[in-house]
């Protein structure tokens, strides 16, 4: 068994596919439209569906934005330099909510961007033994 993806649903999905491919630098792996059930399905990730856990974004054509509840917490991706990481993603018009540093009562250093429907997500520092 494995983890194959989330799913998220956006109220624009062009504008939701450019931000995780070029903010995020995930590739938009296939895309699938139902005109009867009025909906679209993309799939991004880093790597082939077959061997990564990747993102679908859900766009229904007839919704453009959601409430997000407060039971959903976040998406983590692993970057090797998560100061950098903020400095591109703020340069390429993205928004970091929190910015690099340690997590609180811990050592593992930690940032958050939103998404452009305000989906939360953790960059976490790489670690040389990749413990978290």
């Amino acid at each position: 068994m494995r983890l194959l993806h989330t799913m998220l649903r956006v109220g624009n999905l062009e504008r939701s596919i450019e931000f995780y491919t070029n903010v995020l630098g995930m590739k938009e792996l296939r895309r699938a439209d139902n005109e009867q059930y009025r909906y679209t399905l993309a799939f991004v990730g880093y790597g082939e569906e077959k061997d990564t856990t990747v993102l679908e974004l859900t766009y229904n054509w007839d919704e453009d934005s959601y409430d997000l509840g407060n039971a959903y917490g976040h998406i983590a991706i692993e970057y090797d330099d998560i100061y950098q990481a903020c400095e591109q993603i703020r340069a390429a018009g993205g928004v970091v909510s929190r910015e690099p540093g340690p997590v609180k009562g811990g050592t593992t250093e930690i940032a958050f961007v939103k998404d452009p429907d305000g989906y939360a997500i953790e960059l976490i520092q790489k670690k040389a033994d990749n413990s978290f």
